[in-house]
């Protein structure tokens, strides 16, 4: 089964989430998971893949322009109704804004007829309600993306399992 993420990446934070996403995925049996920014995406892939997870950083605690005029102009094409959708953010700050940004992809995702995912708690710790943040060390230097490179994988492979289930 094909599952895709695809994201916007300003400073390669968002992608390194993706691949970390894919990486989850792929250790799921059967399947087949790939990452593409925007000006990648290999659409016959994405219209295979019954499940899309969306990622941007967070600009003004929103998904970026270019993120937003893509699934807009992309969603039909692409056939988003019926798949399983997820979302991902990055941030600058602790407090940037990101859970706003997965709010946004999500609403964005259903708008267009894909079906949520969250795990919530059902799946115990990590605990990662709407979709994994993570903070990168462009202003923070205390922080940086590898501390949240766990929650991508697991969200990767746990969002698998899920469509696995839905979809065989």
């Amino acid at each position: 089964m094909k599952l895709a993420v695809i994201v916007d990446s300003k400073t390669g934070n968002t992608r390194q989430a993706a691949d970390w996403i894919v990486q989850g995925m792929n250790q799921v049996e059967g399947m087949e998971a790939k990452a593409f920014t925007i000006p990648e995406v290999d659409e016959d892939f994405v219209k295979e893949a019954r499940g899309i997870v969306i990622g941007s950083p967070s600009y003004a605690a929103q998904m970026t322009p270019d993120m937003h005029a893509w699934i807009m102009s992309a969603a039909g094409k692409l056939d988003f109704a019926g798949k399983l959708g997820g979302a991902l953010a990055t941030e600058q700050f602790t407090h940037g804004g990101g859970e706003a940004v997965i709010q946004s992809i999500l609403i964005m995702e259903m708008f267009n007829g894909m079906l949520c995912y969250s795990g919530g708690k059902a799946w115990g710790m990590p605990v990662i309600h709407l979709g994994p943040v993570g903070v990168n060390d462009n202003v923070e230097k205390h922080n940086g993306m590898e501390h949240y490179k766990d929650n991508f994988i697991v969200f990767g492979e746990r969002f698998a399992k899920k469509a696995a289930g839905i979809f065989r």
